[in-house]
Parts: structure tokens; sequence; C-alpha cells
């Protein structure tokens, strides 16, 4: 749901021009009901200039009167007249510099013990590309003579809640499938 802009400004606006209920003005901002009784008794918010809800477009005029007949009704905040664009996401993970190195090595690892998940599920969980991976996978990668598999977490290039999460988009359960036994250094896996 949508916030209210400027919440206790609005409050005082819907206490000092409207006649609703305390509940209803507090359902509506967010607020706990003895705030905005604290509000209308002027304990609170002394010199808060109220805003009106009704001018920034969040509420119309038709739905404080239908609330006012009816204080069993709760307010609905009206929808905007102009889409809104949807927020970007947060781009591509950082990983540094000393950890770039060790991603073709989680590639591999999870390459082995969960061939499950997609490449696409792969670049988001160690912060890598879909032709990384796909090198990785071929043995064109400029260093695959020298890739080991190692666990991505032990590793640091992701949490375990977020490898198990990355199972579960798979159709996988995490605890059916047990963590590979860790493999001594020097050895190599089978």
């Amino acid at each position: 749901m949508a916030q209210v802009l400027m919440p206790k400004a609005t409050a005082v606006w819907l206490i000092e021009k409207t006649s609703l209920t305390f509940e209803q003005v507090a359902d509506f901002v967010g607020m706990h009901p003895l705030e905005v009784q604290a509000i209308a008794d002027g304990e609170v918010a002394q010199g808060i200039v109220g805003f009106d809800p009704v001018a920034s477009g969040q509420l119309t005029r038709e739905e404080i009167e239908r609330c006012e007949k009816d204080s069993n009704r709760r307010l609905v905040m009206s929808r905007p007249s102009i889409e809104l664009p949807k927020p970007k996401g947060k781009g591509a993970r950082y990983t540094p510099v000393s950890k770039r190195n060790d991603r073709p090595d989680g590639i591999v690892w999870l390459l082995r013990h969960y061939p499950q998940l997609s490449d696409t599920q792969l670049g988001k969980l160690l912060g890598t590309t879909k032709d990384t991976i796909q090198k990785v996978r071929d043995k064109t990668h400029w260093n695959s003579a020298n890739i080991k598999p190692r666990d991505p977490v032990i590793l640091g290039l992701c949490t375990q809640q977020q490898l198990n999460n990355a199972l579960l988009e798979a159709g996988e359960k995490p605890g059916a499938i047990p963590p590979p036994a860790p493999v001594p250094d020097g050895e190599e896996e089978a």
C-alpha cells in the first residue's frame, strides 16, 4: 500500500477540517489512535501546518464524506492520475577485486553440485555474467587450468540463505540435498 505524504501534517488537516474519528484518521495516516487524539488535544504536533490530502490527490472529497457518514468505514487512498515509474533494481552486485578470481571456482562448484540452477540464477547468485558461466562450463575460460571447485558460501561470494533461496526457486528443497562434504586442499573432487 502507498504511504501517505507527511502523515502528521495530513492528520492535523483531517482533524481540523473533517469530522472523521480518531481511528479513521489514524488508520489512514499510519499512526496510533492515541497519537491522533494527542494531536487533536494540542499536545503533539504543535506548530505543524496541516497538509491537504485532497489538494495533493491522496483523497477525494467524496471519500471523506463517505467515511464521515459511517464511522466503521476506512479511508481509501486515491489512485494517482499519473503512473509513477517503477523503481529500478539495485544493479549488478559488487564483488571486491580480491574475490573476483574466486568466481569461476564457485561457478564450477555450483554446476557440479546443483546442476538444476539456471545460468540466470547462477549469475544473480555469484554476481557474474552468462558468458562467464558458459566459458567455465565449456572450459574455455582464460584461467580454466587453475579453476578448482570451491563452495561459494565459504568463499564469501554468496550467503547460505541466498543459495537456499535460489534452490527453492529452482524447485529443490535445500534440506533434501545434503551439503557436499568438504574436500581437503590438495585433493581433487570426483
